[in-house]
């Protein structure tokens, strides 16, 4: 379906109903758009910003299509969604990303099979489907090693490494995974984690934030600092290029985030490939007030076909993201009675253990 430029007071509808729905409904609101949410649990938090909701599985074709007719465009805050579910949105009304980038972007082997044929660099991989195929891959890889689901998964969850020493039990390690498709993936010898969080529009204009750092505690991100420290300029500039020819390769539409190992060797540094996220990130969340545009303004202005906004950082200043896990929301009250603090709380119920309940960002002069 073309996408037409779409036009203050049109509806922009959001597949997926949990924080980053939440935060791109209000970049929305703020552009004069109508936001209408598609989602299945009816306390999702992004339901709470919108002007309109739809409550139903995202198998569900009829509400599916009903949804798709009754807005201008459709986007989604989170990558697993079935095809399926994609296409049928897509047959009612203009759907960025596209379906297909959904599909590449949502199989680890799909997506660094993508990357390698672009001659991007990412660890080594196999497919695994039965225990014969764990032992080739581990022939072939070496261990460490890590074995992960080919979709679904994050925050650390569908995925075990298998380690250098010691034997390798592959009956109990397969039965883990209950059948589910596998991807082996060689350890990288990195030196910390970073990403970069893009934009594109339809007509190929490209802008991207500056080059984050990401501490991960306990498989999920803790801190995100803006720009890396100590990473040579010419490194953070190959990193937005690799996500500018990602983008390119995939015809995107809207923000992603690419993310990636510093690896220094001999001297020199580079960086490998990790994952590509086709949707606003967790490392972005800085940009609400680090950056001139944000990521989720960024976002709404390149799938509604608007010019892209300025991704430099706000006064040059240096960001500092923290995200709220569990109990640690419970703080609010002294966040707030922090200068320069700004608190984000994403409207969730319990705070459970490693739930993504809110962050707090702090520039630094």
């Amino acid at each position: 379906m073309t996408s037409p430029i779409l036009t203050p007071g049109s509806t922009l509808g959001i597949v997926g109903g949990g924080q980053l729905g939440r935060m791109i409904a209000l970049a929305a609101a703020n552009y004069g758009l109508i936001v209408h949410v598609f989602a299945p649990d009816a306390d999702s938090p992004a339901f709470d910003v919108a002007a309109a909701r739809t409550i139903a599985a995202y198998d569900d074709a009829a509400a599916l299509k009903a949804f798709a007719e009754s807005v201008d465009a459709v986007t989604y805050e989170f990558e697993n969604i079935p095809r399926e579910t994609a296409e049928i949105l897509a047959a009612g009304a203009p759907l960025h990303p596209s379906a297909h980038a959904l599909a590449t972007t949502q199989d680890r082997l799909a997506e660094k099979t993508f990357i390698n044929d672009l001659g991007i660099p990412t660890a080594p991989f196999r497919a695994v489907d039965s225990g014969d195929d764990l032992d080739r891959a581990i022939a072939a890889i070496g261990r460490p090693a890590v074995l992960k689901t080919r979709r679904f998964g994050y925050d650390g969850k569908g995925q075990r490494m298998i380690r250098a020493e010691g034997p390798v039990d592959r009956s109990s390690i397969m039965a883990e995974f209950g059948g589910a498709p596998l991807i082996l993936e060689g350890f990288v010898p990195f030196e910390r984690e970073v990403s970069v969080v893009a934009a594109r529009s339809s007509d190929g204009s490209f802008a991207a934030f500056d080059l984050c750092e990401n501490e991960h505690r306990d498989h999920i991100l803790a801190v995100t600092r803006v720009p890396a420290t100590g990473v040579a300029p010419e490194t953070a500039r190959s990193a937005i290029d690799i996500a500018r020819r990602i983008a390119e390769a995939l015809d995107y539409v809207g923000v992603l985030a690419v993310e990636m190992f510093l690896v220094r060797e001999g001297g020199s540094e580079r960086v490998v490939v990790n994952e590509i996220a086709p949707r606003v990130h967790n490392s972005g969340h800085w940009t609400i007030e680090g950056a001139l545009t944000s990521q989720f303004a960024q976002h709404v202005r390149a799938v509604c076909g608007w010019p892209l906004g300025d991704a430099s950082r706000t006064g040059g200043m240096a960001v500092e993201m923290h995200n709220l896990i569990g109990a640690e929301a419970d703080g609010w009250a002294e966040i707030l009675a922090r200068p320069g603090a700004h608190l984000h709380l994403y409207g969730k119920g319990e705070a459970r253990p490693g739930r993504k309940m809110g962050h707090v960002t702090r520039l630094i002069p």
